[in-house]
This record gives C-alpha cells, structure tokens and sequence, in this order.
C-alpha cells in the first residue's frame, strides 16, 4: 500500500509540471534509506534493476537535448547513439559508476560527474577530466559540494567555478542540489543555446544554491527570479 500511495504521489506530482513517464516494469519496487548528517545526507538505495520488458522506442524528432544519468544503461546508450547521430546535445549526470559508463562517454557531449565516480575509479578530479576528455567529452566537470565546480571547455582550457559563500545555518537540505545544478544548466542551455557554458553553469550554481536552502525537492526548485535574487545577494562574494 505504501508503495502504491507513494507512485501515485509522484505521478501526480510530475503531471503538475507536465512530465511525461515511459515506464518499464520490474519485480520488485525499489527502496531508499535517507542517512541525514549535519544538513548533507547518504542515501542507500535498493533498487531492482532486472527489467521485465525492453525499453520504449520514442521518435526523438524535435528533441534539443538529452540528459541522462546512466540508469537503465541499455536505454541510455541507444538514445544517446540515436541523438548523437542527429546533432542532438548529450548530457550525463555522472552520479556514480554504471556497468556501461566507459562506453557511454564515447557519446556525451557534457559530462559533469561527482567526486563518488571520482572515487569509485581511482581518480583524483584533475585526473578524472583527463579521462572525460579522453572519452571525447566536449565539456567535462567534476562537481565537489561547496568546493564548487571544476570543469574543462570545448577549448580543453579548466577553470573552477567556485561555490557561492552560503552561511552554513542557511543550509537546510543538500539533497537534490546535484540534480537540481544539472537541471538548470540543460535549462540554461535550452534557453539560450548562444551562451558561453561557464554562463549555464553560473546559472546552476545559484539554482542549486537556492535548492539547498529549502527542505525537500519540489520546495527547492527555484523559479527565474529566486535564481536572480540569489546571483544578485552573492553574485559579488565570488
């Protein structure tokens, strides 16, 4: 009963912004552990990866981005081929390690992972944006809390963005800050496709600054003006 209360939550939460689900079904649902830890958080996550069927085949005519996260790795790297292939822009949400990652790379365009990959590979961040442009990552980052972002251009050239200086007793909720960042930057993008990427970036950054200051997901998106009140309250400490 929990599981089918909390699946409709979010259905219904996610027909309020107008996303759209392609499901694919397993045995068993998943399940989460949340391990709060003075305003971050671990998250042990069992989840049945063993798909009952395969998985759809959408028209991607129209589409201006892809962004992924590595989960359902069959699905991802047929789409990410497919999108390639048509000048589509391909994004990954480098969370961790997937069974399909090293193949993967090969078909992203901006790949901006976490230091647990950097971690899980045996990587130190310098060393991991060598490998993603090794890979033929255009764009390439590693994200590193609030010791902000270290990231590569479409020059090669890295650079870090650091994080915004938000007092520690503003911190409330750490978690959904990474996807709410790649969100905003995919947004950022779509947007305004002619600006420079340290510009998306930036953009993310406030966004998931004003994220962290909120308790829960759906309270922490942020709309235009919460992501200009936040470039303009810290937009000079940087």
């Amino acid at each position: 009963m929990a599981n089918d209360w909390l699946g409709r939550m979010f259905w219904d939460m996610a027909d309020r912004y107008g996303i759209s689900f392609h499901p694919r079904k397993v045995s068993s649902s998943s399940l989460s552990f949340i391990m709060p830890n003075d305003g971050k958080r671990a998250i042990v996550r069992c989840r049945d990866d063993q798909h009952i069927h395969p998985f759809p085949l959408l028209n991607i005519k129209g589409c201006r981005a892809l962004h992924i996260d590595g989960h359902q790795p069959d699905a991802a790297i047929h789409y990410a081929k497919l999108c390639r292939e048509d000048g589509i822009l391909t994004s990954l949400d480098g969370g961790g390690l997937r069974t399909n990652t090293h193949e993967l790379l090969a078909f992203i365009d901006v790949a901006i992972v976490a230091e647990r990959l950097c971690e899980q590979m045996d990587k130190t961040p310098e060393q991991m944006l060598d490998y993603l442009k090794s890979r033929g990552c255009k764009v390439g980052g590693v994200t590193m809390g609030e010791r902000g972002l270290l990231w590569y251009d479409e020059t090669g050239a890295v650079q870090t963005l650091p994080a915004f200086p938000i007092p520690r007793k503003r911190v409330i909720d750490t978690n959904g800050a990474g996807d709410v960042f790649h969100g905003a930057y995919i947004y950022s993008y779509l947007a305004n496709p002619g600006k420079a990427w340290h510009e998306h970036f930036e953009f993310a950054r406030a966004a998931s600054t004003f994220k962290i200051q909120k308790l829960g997901n759906e309270a922490g998106l942020p709309t235009l003006a919460d992501i200009a009140a936040v470039k303009q309250e810290f937009g000079a400490a940087v």
